[in-house]
């Protein structure tokens, strides 16, 4: 059986001619109010705004953003970053995390999915564990926005496709949590125990800020 990932390219390629041809009535989804505006206080923990540089705003292409550090006892717990593209056309789309990561020297030791709760119904969102010399952190990311959370590169390209050739909009936001796992002693028992604790308190993070995202963003009608 020949598996229908093989006509993938072809298939992105068309989709994309499509979004070419449609790109003069793309419409620009802009939010009725700032990332700002996101709760500062996450799972009890109140953050601190970390603003990009001109050079990495410029390099991220966001419409918006918003990235908080979130410290306890004067400890980075956790930070929080979410970048919104109020429209993405060829050399200004959301760049995928799997991708960044390494150009900016983080090692992904380990990927997979877990899964959120998004107004009760289910959202599957990606799950890295990363080390950068002695440094590690796991990493939740996902896209949002059009009515979808999503964590497939593929399925969020399709999307995009499908809806600029439809609707004539591709608005979508990128959040990322990152939760630093404490240094330890070096021993497997211990380094499950380290890792599990950091992953409680991601998922605790993200299914807080999950529905604040579903919120700010502009509405995608259903039918």
């Amino acid at each position: 059986m020949i598996s229908w990932r093989l006509y993938l390219p072809a298939m992105l390629l068309g989709a994309g001619s499509l979004v070419a041809m449609s790109a003069e009535r793309q419409e620009f989804a802009k939010l009725d109010r700032p990332l700002s505006g996101l709760p500062i206080s996450l799972v009890g923990v109140t953050g601190t705004e970390r603003p990009l540089t001109d050079d990495e705003r410029q390099v991220a292409g966001v419409s918006d953003y918003v990235f908080r550090i979130f410290e306890m006892d004067s400890v980075r717990a956790f930070s929080v970053y979410v970048g919104y593209y109020e429209s993405q056309v060829t050399g200004k789309t959301i760049h995928s995390p799997r991708n960044c990561l390494p150009g900016a020297g983080w090692q992904i030791v380990e990927s997979g999915n877990v899964q959120l709760v998004n107004d009760g119904k289910p959202a599957l969102v990606n799950r890295y564990i990363i080390a950068n010399g002695n440094q590690q952190a796991l990493v939740l990311y996902w896209y949002q926005g059009r009515g979808r959370v999503a964590h497939s590169e593929y399925a969020v390209k399709w999307d995009l496709l499908r809806d600029a050739a439809k609707r004539g909009r591709t608005e979508e936001a990128l959040v990322r949590v990152l939760v630093p796992v404490p240094p330890g002693t070096g021993d497997l028992n211990d380094w499950r125990g380290r890792l599990a604790i950091a992953e409680d308190l991601a998922m605790k993070v993200a299914n807080e800020l999950l529905p604040s995202i579903e919120r700010a963003l502009p509405t995608w009608p259903t039918a």
